[in-house]
């Protein structure tokens, strides 16, 4: 899947804070921006993945269509 996000980086006492604009839920901290960066994308990964588990759970025994979805923002 490929898929283009808006990452913030806020500089704090004790390093960074980072979340995704587009991606509530997708926040974390690291004490370099570097570590800040790799905790947001394993964040995203983790938020992604239990939103899709979430889904599938709650749709289980339905009839649905699932398709390939592409966004251009």
């Amino acid at each position: 899947m490929h898929a283009e996000f808006t990452a913030v980086f806020r500089q704090v006492p004790e390093g960074y804070i980072a979340f995704v604009e587009e991606l509530p839920g997708a926040n974390t901290q690291g004490a370099t921006l570097e570590e800040a960066r790799a905790n947001l994308e394993e964040a995203v990964t983790l938020v992604l993945e239990a939103n899709r588990a979430l889904a599938e759970e709650s749709l289980a025994g339905e009839s649905v269509i699932r398709e390939p979805f592409k966004v251009t923002a």
